[in-house]
């Protein structure tokens, strides 16, 4: 291992989810998880406050906004499990814990299916202003099918044609954000009576394949204008979408061969959009089994093995990839599946187990180890830094319990971070994004949202204003 000051600090994000299973199903049922209270405010003002203490990067809110298709034959098993059902909306549950934290990131997921651009524009820019500068959107498109429906479609939009609506998606929204206001035009000018300055507020009028949008944008300015912004697509076109847009992106982390390869991937994308190395942040995305000794890590594995549900992730699996894989032996070959019209994503799924010929029980073990490390203090950090090494900037930390997961690497792997400078021991001022990348509170000038700063200038309504109208009122 290199010496200490050789090495970037790790960043650190909490992944969750305002639902009682995330990632690893059955979890819940442990004596010492709390996330079975998932609706209950002070859970996620205690543990944000803990994280805060500790200085993490950032809270990070996963969402669906439908079921994740059959299982078993139907939905009544998702409910009866509690995947992701009943799940709550994380914009309004980040509102609430910027109230109550003052330095960490507040990272929200909306799909680009369930709001008007509009709207989630003027969400998030208020959502800026009240937090000084800590909201980040992690930009999805849906693979389920249900969300699709629930939001008026006919079925599942195909592959590239999401990546279509986000691109024109995210366009409106870059031109509200960075086109509508410009940095000056709000002045609250009580002596002279002028609010703010018509002349530098423009119209954006947006026409496209499915947003007409004329403008403005209601909401001035917020500290990072754009909120930062996460992505974490997998796909050939997801990962060129990431690469050009976001300023994060996360990665499945089964090993470090494997995390080499993906983040040499994103770089060489990242390049070519014109954007600077290392303006994409890559996060694995990783769980922690941590004990003072090798015999404590093994009892805390034992525990967690006792109570997780591998058909919990199965139908996670299954909902994801469009195949039901419910209803059949743990012991049952995945080669041996039959499915109509998936059977592509079926073998990719067989191809991700290393091994033989994996059983379906194989593929949900693998799902839930292949991204876990278990050991020391010492022996994790080593880890790390051979993940550091393949590339990646910083972790998002799956949990196993709420908020124990979090407590056990506060406790036991910060220290050993900060003592070999992997993590930071105090906040830098600022934004988001002056405390992630040490500039600035906007975006950098290769982002594809610059283009539209100065744009619509001759959209303003300064044609409309008489000359005398910005003349000092009389008192």
């Amino acid at each position: 291992m290199g010496t200490f000051d050789e090495r970037p600090r790790l960043l650190l994000s909490a992944f969750v989810m305002n639902t009682t299973t995330h990632i690893l199903g059955g979890q819940w049922r442990h004596p010492e998880a709390q996330q079975h209270r998932f609706n209950e405010l002070q859970l996620w003002v205690d543990l944000a406050r803990e994280l805060e203490e500790a200085k993490f990067d950032a809270m990070f809110f996963a969402d669906v906004v439908g079921l994740y298709g059959d299982h078993e034959g139907g939905w009544a098993s998702l409910v009866e499990r509690g995947l992701q059902v009943p799940s709550n909306d994380p914009l309004v549950l980040c509102s609430a814990l910027a109230a109550v934290t003052k330095d960490i990131g507040l990272a929200m997921t909306s799909s680009v299916i369930q709001s008007d651009p509009f709207q989630l524009a003027r969400q998030l820019s208020t959502l800026d202003h009240i937090s000084n500068g800590r909201v980040a959107w992690n930009i999805v498109t849906s693979v389920l099918e249900n969300a699709h429906r629930n939001f008026g479609n006919a079925g599942l939009t195909p592959h590239d044609d999401r990546y279509d609506w986000a691109e024109e998606y995210t366009e409106a929204v870059y031109k509200l954000w960075e086109g509508s206001w410009d940095d000056d035009a709000l002045l609250a000018d009580k002596v002279r009576g002028i609010h703010a300055d018509p002349s530098k507020v423009h119209k954006v009028n947006h026409r496209g394949t499915r947003y007409s949008i004329d403008g403005p944008h209601l909401v001035a300015p917020s500290p990072q204008r754009t909120p930062f912004l996460f992505q974490a697509g997998s796909s050939a076109r997801g990962k060129k979408f990431a690469a050009e847009n976001a300023e994060a992106t996360f990665l499945f982390a089964p090993n470090v061969d494997y995390v080499k390869k993906q983040t040499a991937s994103i770089r060489a994308l990242e390049a070519a959009a014109g954007r600077a190395a290392g303006d994409v942040k890559i996060f694995g995305g990783l769980s922690f089994v941590i004990g003072s000794t090798e015999a404590e890590v093994a009892r805390k594995q034992a525990e967690y093995d006792e109570y997780l549900d591998l058909h919990t992730i199965i139908a996670h699996i299954g909902g994801g990839i469009g195949v039901d894989l419910g209803g059949l032996p743990l012991d049952t070959p995945l080669g041996d599946v039959e499915t109509e019209g998936a059977q592509g994503v079926l073998q990719a799924a067989i191809a991700s187990v290393p091994g033989g010929k994996p059983t379906i029980g194989d593929l949900a073990r693998y799902r839930a180890k292949a991204q876990q490390i278990a050991g020391t203090p010492d022996q994790i950090v080593d880890e790390l830094e051979r993940w550091q090494d393949a590339g990646i900037d910083g972790v998002n930390i799956i949990n196993q319990i709420i908020p124990g997961s979090y407590t056990d690497f506060i406790q036991g792997v910060l220290p050993e971070l900060q003592r070999r400078g992997l993590a930071q021991t105090e906040y830098a001022p600022g934004t988001l994004r002056e405390k992630v990348f040490g500039r600035g509170p906007k975006l950098e000038p290769t982002h594809p949202a610059t283009r539209y700063r100065g744009a619509f200038s001759d959209l303003s309504a300064a044609a409309t204003v008489k000359p005398n109208d910005l003349a000092p009122l009389r008192v």
